[in-house]
């Protein structure tokens, strides 16, 4: 990689997505003649730049202008270039667009014409009656079109931003190997400031914008410019192109087709109207590709290939095609202690039934046609871009495995959890355990096409390592779930047990390794012969300085019947 500083990264910051913002590409190195009238006003970039959805020959470029005057109705006439070297002297591909206040001054263009496997830097230029104002300038690069190169990528999720400082995104910042960063969901978060997160917020000085809890598309289009406006985190979409998908924070926690558990119809109006200003402002600020046609507004799942090394399915499991939710909480308020057995089976009758959909089944179509292909094509890996612990998982019997003076120092949800796991059923039911027919169809269609399995997992802000079965016990893949960038894992709720995540090790066949704390990413390198994982944590999030540190590597290697289980690297 040619040596960018992170000054030069950064510059004077940057902007936001837009939804397909008006582009007029040309892949020759002739620029385009302009004759697009400029903008009567001061504009700056205020939120960044970033690079998304790599393919062999093109690659999703994204910012924003930043009007001083914000009510203006006048468009805005920016034009991005992509470069092959840091100077942006040797054209490679150059775009004009439009961008106004219709799509909150956002910019969002699919450049075309590139090479495959190869470094490119791109930057966009205002053009205003006092001249024109340039963002900063940062890298990108295409995905292999052929032959099995070492592919790496950093892998992240669940960002608060009044939990801590986004150091883990400045640790990412300063490498210069990746290939791709994933991003899998809680980009953003909801919550107001009396919310979650909220005490940390006001104690370290990062409130969330605006102080309430967002619904109207005005108030998404607000928290993410907040987000945008970091610099650690623009510094981190400036040195790799990242391929992103939702969780449920991004429009509200345990989301799903028709509702979510922290929508309150009655105070927040109609659920479809706030998914819909969700699903709008994240396609206007995050570098990805709007949905295919003919799909739904939600539909933003998609593949990638890394030459013959992998394909990368990146899943929407929130909010097109996720059956209700079911919750262990709500389901047994009310229940008398000798009543709770009965009721948790009536309930797990339900969370098998054969209905029930994680994907939806236009998307279980869509994944069992794409795992055929890749397979049939000879990639070495199948990964799935995912967003909730796949792994069967059961806590241990903390009646038996807790000392007295442990229970009797825990409280909130984790008491709850002490006599429940005395019944040696799954506690988390908004993953993958919630939906078991579903997750025994897809590891059918990886079955039947050969599939070698590498899912890629964020949620629950904890580290875990796991080799994955299907329900005869045969081994259909491994998952590599990371931690999170400042989300509270549940090590940040459990007193006194240091040896928590080796007892879900020893009661869950599944789980290989689990670590209940940390802040980091997930550092995934895939060879054609072999898939490693390196988990990567910081030191503290409290502050803005850190140290990095590995805590843990585990390793796949292909076979000719399929993959090995993990094993530590």
């Amino acid at each position: 990689m040619s040596k960018i500083s992170r000054r030069h990264f950064l510059g004077f910051g940057a902007g936001a997505a837009g939804l397909a913002a008006c582009a007029t590409p040309s892949g020759s190195n002739t620029q385009l003649t302009d004759s697009r009238a400029p903008y009567n006003g001061a504009v700056s970039f205020d939120h960044g730049v970033a690079s998304g959805d790599p393919l062999s020959d093109r690659v999703i470029v994204w910012s924003r202008v930043t009007p001083a005057d914000e009510d203006t109705q006048s468009p805005i006439p920016v034009t991005v270039r992509i470069c092959t070297d840091p100077s942006m002297s040797i054209l490679a591909a150059e775009a004009q667009l439009d961008t106004s206040a219709a799509r909150d001054f956002t910019l969002k263009a699919d450049m075309e014409g590139l090479k495959p496997d190869t470094e490119y830097f791109y930057q966009f230029t205002a053009h205003t009656t006092a001249g024109d104002v340039t963002s900063p300038v940062a890298r990108t690069r295409t995905a292999a079109a052929s032959g099995k190169p070492p592919v790496k990528f950093a892998v992240v999720s669940c960002s608060n931003f009044p939990f801590g400082y986004f150091n883990v995104y400045d640790a990412i910042s300063q490498r210069g190997d990746l290939d791709a960063v994933i991003h899998l969901g809680d980009y953003i978060y909801e919550y107001g400031v009396d919310g979650y997160g909220g005490q940390t917020g006001q104690e370290i000085g990062r409130n969330h914008e605006p102080p309430m809890e967002i619904v109207t598309l005005g108030d998404y289009r607000m928290r993410h410019a907040q987000y945008k406006a970091d610099p650690m985190l623009q510094a981190a979409h400036a040195v790799a192109p990242w391929i992103c998908t939702w969780d449920d924070h991004e429009s509200a926690n345990n989301s799903y087709r028709t509702g979510a558990e922290n929508h309150q119809p009655e105070t927040e109006g109609n659920w479809s109207d706030r998914k819909q200003a969700a699903i709008q402002a994240y396609l206007e600020w995050m570098p990805v590709r709007d949905p295919q046609a003919g799909r739904t507004s939600g539909g933003i799942y998609r593949a990638f290939d890394f030459g013959e090394t992998a394909s990368v399915f990146c899943l929407e499991s929130r909010l097109t095609g996720r059956s209700d939710e079911i919750a262990w909480g709500a389901e047994l308020a009310g229940t008398a202690p000798d009543a709770i057995p009965a009721k948790a089976r009536e309930v797990m009758a339900r969370v098998g039934d054969d209905s029930r959909t994680m994907l939806g089944r236009v998307q279980e179509d869509w994944l069992s046609q794409g795992l055929q292909s890749s397979v049939k094509k000879g990639k070495a890996w199948q990964v799935l871009a995912n967003q909730v612990i796949m792994a069967k998982v059961s806590p241990p019997n903390l009646m038996e495995t807790l000392t007295d003076e442990q229970k009797a120092a825990q409280s909130g949800y984790v008491a709850q959890m002490i006599p429940f796991s005395q019944l040696g059923l799954p506690f988390n039911l908004d993953a993958w355990d919630g939906f078991p027919a579903a997750r025994e169809r897809l590891y059918g269609s990886a079955a039947a096409s050969g599939a070698r399995l590498v899912t890629l997992t964020g949620d629950t802000h904890t580290s875990w390592a796991n080799t994955l079965h299907d329900a005869s016990g045969s081994l259909r893949g491994v998952e590599f779930g990371c931690t999170s960038v400042t989300s509270p894992g549940l090590g940040a709720y459990v007193q006194d047990v240091p040896d928590l995540g080796d007892q879900f090790a020893a009661a869950n066949a599944d789980v290989d390794w689990y670590k209940v704390d940390g802040h980091g990413y997930t550092l995934v390198t895939l060879t054609g012969d072999e898939v490693t994982s390196e988990y990567i944590e910081v030191s503290g999030i409290l502050d803005p300085s850190y140290t990095t540190q590995s805590v843990a590597s585990f390793r796949t290697s292909r076979t000719d019947e399929g993959m090995t289980a993990l094993e530590r690297a």
